[in-house]
């Protein structure tokens, strides 16, 4: 196991989760600073997401085309210049351009560091075996960057203003650049043993593919609904917004300890088991939120959402490496995200289309509906690969 590439991993891991936190902890002071509402700056997250769906895609291409280095410097380049260009934004133009970069830098970062985290935290001779703990470790990793990024940024766009703190991200983006250097690429890079279109082909012909994609269609809006309305629904229940503040603070972090108690006590074969647990817990859970009476239950109904939600992605994305040929991890990321993004960005706005007619709490019937989706898929994967 190459420690630079360890040392890298985790550093750009970290950057990772700054990157995706990064928009919705700023939006305050960029809209003071642009001069916008709200809801242009809610337009500015959600180009964000949207950029994601093709540009995974296209990332995972040049991944198994280019190399690894090449597209993982490649986007942390973009992901400095938009920090440097959303810095001296002064127009919405400007600003919807930086995040543009971002979110198409970002892609690549996703893509590639889903590619080498099992290399990163496990020994060869230990793969695929322990696919899991490396897939969970590594989102570990990406989620203490997105938890720590809204405190680093309330403390630091105070006392330096934005644009300081904006270059000071970027700068802090060099280090896993310049850790990358130390890397033995060559050993990680797989010759392609299919063309392009051989390699996608294959890929789109895999039911397992398709399983795990779909999968993550359906369990995405689960974990963005409970973080999007946690606060709305604690609110509701009169709890104040400092305390509800907090929850919310306890849901992540009840959603990264999963993943770490995940990736160190999960034993080897049991993936797709605990996909189904959790994916029951699921269903548990938002149909819990839809008729919960009262402040005290829905306090600890997100609280424990955290971590039911947290090993989910990870050990799907880890079923799917461990299962389609390493030649074709990054194409195969791509599809995975691609499908995955569709249902983050779209089953939301449903729940809150739906919200606006009956109330948020009710909305997590469609999340429900997802969740059972979920339920269906993950049984349907334990008993393809079992």
């Amino acid at each position: 196991m190459d420690p630079w590439l360890t040392v890298m991993q985790v550093a750009a891991l970290a950057i990772g989760g700054m990157c995706f936190a990064l928009l919705g902890s700023i939006k305050l002071p960029l809209a003071r600073s642009l001069e916008i509402d709200e809801g242009r700056v809610g337009a500015l997250v959600s180009v964000f997401g949207f950029t994601l769906i093709p540009m995974v895609v296209a990332a995972g291409f040049l991944v198994d085309a280019l190399g690894k280095q090449a597209v993982l410097g490649g986007g942390f380049v973009l992901v400095i210049i938009s920090l440097i260009v959303l810095a001296h934004s002064r127009q919405y133009a400007a600003a919807l351009l930086a995040v543009l970069l971002l979110g198409t830098g970002w892609s690549a970062l996703v893509n590639v560091l889903n590619v080498t985290s099992p290399p990163a935290f496990v020994p060869a001779d230990e793969l695929p075996d322990r696919m899991a703990y490396a897939m969970n470790m590594g989102d570990f990793i990406f989620g203490m960057g997105t938890f720590v990024t809204p405190l680093i940024i309330v403390y630091s766009a105070r006392q330096f203003g934005l644009a300081r703190t904006l270059y000071g991200f970027a700068a802090a983006s060099m280090i896993p650049l310049l850790l990358g250097w130390g890397v033995d690429w060559k050993a990680l890079d797989v010759e392609a043993t299919e063309t392009v279109a051989g390699g996608l082909a294959k890929l789109l012909s895999d039911p397992i593919v398709w399983i795990c994609s779909i999968a993550f269609f359906f369990h995405v809006p689960t974990e963005a609904s409970v973080a999007t309305w946690a606060t709305t629904l604690l609110t509701q229940k009169n709890v104040s917004e400092s305390e509800a503040s907090t929850l919310l603070s306890c849901f992540w972090l009840t959603f990264m300890a999963s993943r770490l108690v995940t990736a160190l006590t999960l034993p080897a074969g049991a993936d797709t088991m605990l996909v189904v647990v959790m994916a029951c817990l699921s269903v548990a859970i938002t149909l819990s939120i839809v008729f919960c009476p009262g402040a005290m239950l829905m306090r600890v109904l997100v609280i424990f959402a955290g971590a039911v939600v947290g090993p989910i992605f990870p050990t799907l994305i880890a079923i799917l490496l461990g299962h389609v040929e390493e030649s074709l991890h990054g194409r195969a990321v791509g599809i995975f995200f691609c499908i995955g993004g569709i249902g983050w960005t779209f089953i939301p706005i449903l729940i809150g289309m739906y919200a606006r007619r009956t109330s948020v709490q009710r909305g997590f019937l469609i999340a429900t509906g997802s969740a059972i989706m979920l339920c269906a898929l993950a049984l349907t994967l334990h008993v393809t690969l079992e």
